[in-house]
């Protein structure tokens, strides 16, 4: 008898003959790590990647993020061809090149950064956002000089550039010329500063190390989503280091925000209407 299809499932349930059980195929489930929910993948996709239970926020993908806020069809890629070399020969478990090799095959793209140009309620904009599954969002040589460029371009036609923060952090495996991407970073958007032109930093989980260090508290306007992880070291080295306790809620959203580190957080089902005011605002 031929199987019926599922909606929301790719391909049939298969039927385990032992029990008589038909089983969903791997991924169509998810569980929330927040309140342990059990969720189907699809459905959770389609909110956004929001739990319906408790509204924990599960991690988006780089192009994930530029469509949830940019006008449709509006976003046009620059920098797509620029990737990153091994030129310190790194090598720890595993060789530098192995690991690009790998996270480019898993995400389909070169490094862990994409920017470009879009609009946002008609406004148009410089939009970036990182790649969290390349490498743990980590800033290398090309994260840095499409960071750069994307400020520069932001200067030149005097539109407003919006980045969206996921990292770890310096990419280890490119030592000091990781740790540089810092310092020529926050050059250009010192530029931007003094022009006037505005720069809306959007802080999610995780924005940590070198990232969380520069460029990613120094907009004009700083937004995070719930419940975000967002410091400088992890707060369990924080607490081994100082030999104490830290808050419950240390390094999360909420916290900063009631230390005045933050300007607002904004539920991801809010944020395209929330951007398109802030740009009117300050443009």
């Amino acid at each position: 008898m031929e199987q019926r299809r599922t909606p929301g499932i790719k391909g049939n349930p298969k039927l385990d003959e032992t029990t008589g059980v038909f089983k969903a195929p791997e991924g169509f489930w998810v569980r929330c790590p927040q309140c342990h929910a059990i969720l189907q993948q699809s459905f959770v996709k389609l909110h956004h990647q929001v739990c319906a239970e408790c509204t924990h926020h599960f991690r988006m993908s780089s192009h994930e993020r530029i469509a949830l806020v940019c006008d449709e069809g509006s976003f046009r890629e620059f920098d797509a061809d620029l990737e990153a070399v091994d030129f310190l020969g790194f090598f720890d478990s595993k060789a530098y090149v192995d690991r690009l090799s790998s996270s480019q095959k898993k995400t389909r793209m070169r490094d862990a950064f994409v920017s470009g140009e879009a609009k946002i309620s008609g406004r148009a904009v410089q939009v970036g956002a990182f790649e969290f599954s390349f490498m743990g969002g980590s800033m290398g040589t090309i994260v840095g000089e499409k960071i750069s460029r994307l400020f520069e371009r932001s200067l030149e036609k005097k539109q407003p550039a919006i980045i969206f923060q996921a990292s770890g952090g310096a990419r280890m495996q490119e030592g000091l010329s990781s740790l540089m991407q810092m310092a020529k970073t926050l050059g250009v958007l010192s530029k931007l500063n003094a022009a006037g032109v505005p720069y809306v930093s959007v802080l999610t989980d995780p924005t940590t190390g070198g990232v969380a260090a520069s460029f990613a508290l120094l907009g004009d306007v700083n937004v995070a989503e719930p419940n975000a992880l967002v410091g400088f070291a992890g707060p369990r080295v924080i607490a081994q280091t100082i030999n104490e306790t830290l808050p419950q809620d240390f390094q999360r959203s909420e916290f900063l925000l009631s230390h005045g580190m933050i300007d607002k957080i904004v539920p991801r089902s809010e944020l395209r209407d929330y951007l398109g005011r802030i740009l009117g605002l300050l443009c």
